[in-house]
């Protein structure tokens, strides 16, 4: 069937993670006709670390979305352990919130569906294309849509990377993540990293009580045991504080798994469509920000598509200034995972980076600011 354009949204958003979901509220509020496609119903859970930066707090307070209502919890202290179970730690001056993707998402759908951005959900999008200034999308079912602007939020991989032709796409990469929630006795306010050999594992609190454990590692280390399980009490245990973790946590449900995580730049514009969150460009999970980059990269997206649409500026225009934009706000943070990653995951260089973190923990706070970026109003 095919629409209109009259029928057609101002903005069409593929992909309903945070990127999506906080690019969809924000360019409503704006008063855009909005919609979004998403391949799944809400609420699911996602492989994440679940820790958001406060840099972003004012920014979602603006929106009207910050989960306040959801009891996220306040999160103010950082530790990391090397292999051997050394500990360096600070406090974190800004500080974030701990909050589930599952809990978090929803309330992002259900703030955009109150404020009338339309929503097709279990709906996968099996083509873009651009001609004579405008988008046609195309559904699985053959269905179609007409958009002035098309914003990609499709996540870390997606067939629609392969169709448009992106880069990284066929790049194979050996990382894996995992995560799962626990009932178990942890600090509210803490952030933990631990490593292990081939990888590292996140651990802090979220609502309900429950704490997110999170993990990268990589195909290597699994095709040596036989299960999750076997990984995490044979392998992430030989971390002592891991081992105490496991010995001592219920699961909550089982574990969620995803492979092909792929650290290769990517561009923030493919073919006209304008990359948000993950799509754009994946930090490494050690820096535990990644949330709080998806919803900045959407205010980033929604404040030149609103400059566009008010024909302030030219779609070249729109497109070159969402890439200076992008790339001010988060390469050097990018870099900075890249080449802190090299650490972690190997016992000498991890071993021995803690030890002079321990005993210089001005470095350690140091490092922590690097990660995160300055308040976004």
């Amino acid at each position: 069937m095919l629409l209109n354009i009259q029928t057609s949204p101002d903005i069409l958003i593929i992909g309903g993670g945070l990127a999506g979901l906080t690019n969809a509220i924000d360019l409503r509020l704006r008063g855009y006709e909005v919609m979004l496609i998403e391949k799944k119903e809400y609420p699911f859970h996602k492989v994440c670390g679940e820790y958001v930066s406060n840099e972003v707090k004012p920014y979602l307070q603006r929106l009207g979305a910050f989960p306040e209502t959801l009891q996220p919890k306040s999160i103010n202290r950082f530790e990391i352990s090397s292999l051997s179970g050394k500990i360096a730690s600070c406090s974190m001056k800004m500080g974030g919130f701990g909050i589930s993707r599952y809990a978090f998402d929803n309330f992002l759908f259900e703030r955009a569906s109150e404020l009338g951005v339309r929503f097709m959900l279990n709906t996968t999008v099996n083509d873009v294309s651009f001609e004579n200034d405008e988008f046609t999308v195309t559904l699985m079912n053959g269905e179609t849509f007409i958009a002035r602007v098309v914003i990609g939020a499709f996540g870390k991989r997606s067939v629609l990377d392969k169709k448009l032709g992106r880069e990284f796409f066929n790049q194979k990469t050996d990382y894996v993540g995992v995560k799962h929630h626990f009932k178990v006795d942890f600090p509210e306010d803490l952030v933990a990293l631990h490593n292990f050999v081939g990888g590292y594992c996140g651990l802090s609190r979220v609502e309900n009580n429950h704490v997110n454990l999170c993990y990268l590692t990589t195909t290597k280390v699994f095709k040596q045991y036989g299960s999750i399980q076997d990984i995490e009490e044979k392998h992430l245990s030989q971390n002592p504080h891991l081992k105490r973790f496991l010995e001592n946590a219920e699961s909550v449900f089982e574990p969620l798994v995803i492979s092909q995580v792929n650290f290769m730049a990517k561009k923030s514009v493919e073919n006209h469509v304008l990359m948000s969150g993950d799509a754009a460009g994946l930090i490494h999970p050690l820096c535990g920000n990644g949330m709080a980059i998806a919803i900045h990269s959407a205010k980033i997206c929604s404040g030149v598509v609103d400059a566009f649409l008010q024909q302030r500026i030219s779609r070249k225009e729109m497109e070159n200034r969402y890439e200076q934009e992008w790339g001010q706000a988060f390469d050097f943070r990018l870099n900075f995972g890249k080449a802190v990653q090299g650490m972690f995951g190997k016992p000498v260089l991890s071993n021995l980076g803690v030890n002079v973190l321990s005993k210089f923990p001005g470095l350690l706070n140091k490092a922590v600011q690097l990660s995160h970026g300055k308040e976004v109003l």
